[in-house]
C-alpha cells in the first residue's frame, strides 16, 4: 500500500516479475477493503499516508490478525522503527532502497511465518438428504439410516473420499477393494443409485462421466 502511484506501479510490477501475486491499494481504506475478501500471506505499507497512516493501520490489524507487515518510509530515524515494531510490524525498510533488497525481506519474513496447519481430514459429505459417514461408512437420509451392502459402502467410501472429483472404474475398483472387473463396479453403481437417487435413470449426485468412470457431487 503506497500513495506514490509511480513507486506502486513499479514495485508491482517488479514483485510480479519475481513470481509473488501482488494486489495494490491507494490508502488505508483501500486496503481494509481488499483485506476482506482477500487472505494476504504479507502486506508492504508505506507509514506517510494520506488519513490512517501506515502506523495506524499496523496497529489496528496487530489486533485482529497476524499477517506479517513490512512498513516502508522515508523517516528512517531510529524513534521511527521502533514505533514500527511497537505498533507490531515485522520489518522495517527505509527509502530509499533496492527492490533486491525487499524481495530478499519479504522472503525473509515469509520463512519465518509457519506453515498454516493442516485441515481436518473430512469425515462427512453430504449430498441432499444423506449424508455419509466415512469413518462408520454409514448412510443416512434425513436422519435415518439407509442399509447399504459392504460393496455399495465401500464403494461410496471410494466416492466419497473425492467428492466432486472423476473417478475411473480401475481406480474405483481399486480404492474401494471391489473384486472383479469394470463391470462389477457398474453394477455396484447401478445399486447404489436405486439407493440415493430420486430417478437413478437421471443421476443427480452419483454422475456418470463420459470417458472416465464416476463421481460424487456433494452440495
Amino acid at each position: 500500500m503506497d500513495d506514490d502511484t509511480r513507486l506502486r506501479d513499479l514495485l508491482q510490477r517488479y514483485l510480479s516479475d519475481q513470481g509473488f501475486r501482488i494486489t495494490t491499494a491507494v490508502d488505508a481504506a483501500d486496503a481494509r477493503a481488499k483485506l476482506t475478501s482477500i487472505a494476504f500471506d504479507l502486506l508492504v505499507l508505506d507509514i506517510m499516508m494520506p488519513g490512517e497512516t501506515g502506523l495506524q493501520l499496523t496497529e489496528t490489524l496487530r489486533r485482529e490478525s497476524a499477517v506479517p507487515i513490512l512498513l516502508l518510509t522515508a523517516m528512517n530515524e531510529t524513534e521511527n522503527r521502533i514505533a514500527g515494531f511497537e505498533c507490531g510490524a515485522d520489518d522495517y525498510l527505509p527509502k530509499p532502497f533496492e527492490p533486491r533488497e525487499l524481495v530478499l525481506r519479504i522472503n525473509a519474513i515469509l520463512r519465518r511465518v509457519p506453515p498454516p496447519a493442516a485441515a481436518p481430514p473430512q469425515t462427512k459429505v453430504v449430498f441432499g438428504e444423506f449424508c455419509f459417514d466415512l469413518e462408520r461408512e454409514e448412510l443416512t437420509r434425513a436422519g435415518a439410516f439407509v442399509r447399504l451392502t459392504t460393496a455399495e459402502a465401500s464403494l461410496l467410501k471410494a466416492l466419497a473420499r473425492r467428492a466432486g472429483e472423476p473417478i475411473s472404474r480401475d481406480d474405483l475398483g481399486e480404492e474401494s477393494m471391489i473384486s472383479g472387473n469394470t463391470r462389477t463396479i457398474d453394477v455396484q453403481v447401478t445399486r447404489l443409485r436405486r439407493k440415493i437417487e430420486i430417478d437413478p435413470k437421471f443421476p443427480r449426485y452419483l454422475q456418470t462421466v463420459r470417458g472416465t468412470g464416476y463421481v460424487l457431487m456433494p452440495d
